[in-house]
């Protein structure tokens, strides 16, 4: 349930707004002036040659980086800086490029690490497992059960993450993503170096969470075949300036896509 004074965002609405973002490293702006928004119930893709600002203004978003100049509206509430912990109790989860995971703990507790800020019971209870941690650990056990089970994942709940091929680590990462139960997911490069059929089971993952969830999806993507597949818009970032944003049929037939694409000089 939403907090009585929240304002509500219906399906469609924009759930988050960035408006006319910069971000500089010391003389270097990754991210120029770009604005875009994120609708409720959407999957939008950043999509990119590699140096265009992609990841970067996923940091701007969770609060990892504070731009310059401009500002995040989520919620309907518009903010300027933001802590990652507070993008996250917020509603705002994310995965990495390169797996962040707990590599000596097990799927299950992973996972599990995705329900901390579920828990409400003193820190003493949780210490010795009594009173009203013992049957909050059992809702939040239950709820990472449903995960694990939803993506496929029964057969690995009890193995150390750092044992398991790349593509399963990938599976758990969103696992403990959504084991915050997320209104905006953040996904950087979900697929990356995966094969065809990991790429295929993904892609399918993330339909599903889109749907099933109702969670809405920003997602930064390198195949051009998944992003076209799966996103309801697409918004292009190139040298830190944004260049397109539609729907992907048109997105993949502007001409400054693909020269980005191609490497083509600027004048």
């Amino acid at each position: 349930m939403k907090p009585p004074d929240e304002p509500m965002v219906g399906q469609g609405e924009s759930l988050l707004a960035v408006d006319n973002v910069s971000l500089a490293f010391g003389g270097v702006k990754a991210i120029n002036d770009i604005s875009f928004d994120i609708r409720r119930g959407e999957i939008r893709a950043i999509i990119g040659p590699n140096g265009a600002g992609k990841t970067s203004m996923l940091n701007v978003i969770n609060g990892f980086y504070h731009p310059q100049e401009g500002q995040i509206t989520f919620k309907g509430r518009t903010r300027s800086k933001m802590k990652p912990y507070e993008a996250a109790s917020q509603g705002i989860a994310r995965t990495f490029q390169n797996v962040a995971l707990f590599r000596g703990m097990t799927t299950l507790d992973n996972i599990m690490s995705g329900r901390t800020l579920k828990m409400r019971s003193h820190f003493f209870f949780h210490l010795f497992h009594a009173g009203p941690a013992r049957s909050e650990e059992l809702e939040n056990r239950q709820f990472v059960e449903h995960i694990i089970d939803f993506l496929e994942i029964e057969h690995i709940r009890k193995t150390p993450v750092g044992r398991l091929p790349y593509g399963l680590q990938k599976r758990v990462e969103l696992g403990r993503a959504l084991a915050m139960e997320p209104e905006l997911l953040l996904l950087d490069e979900p697929m990356a170096g995966m094969n065809l059929e990991e790429k295929e089971d993904m892609s399918r993952f993330v339909i599903d969470v889109n749907q099933q969830f109702g969670t809405t999806i920003a997602l930064i993507e390198h195949d051009m075949g998944v992003v076209m597949d799966l996103s309801d818009r697409v918004v292009v970032l190139d040298y830190g300036k944004k260049i397109a944003d539609d729907v992907p049929d048109i997105v993949q037939k502007d001409q400054d896509v693909i020269d980005a694409y191609l490497g083509v000089p600027h004048d």
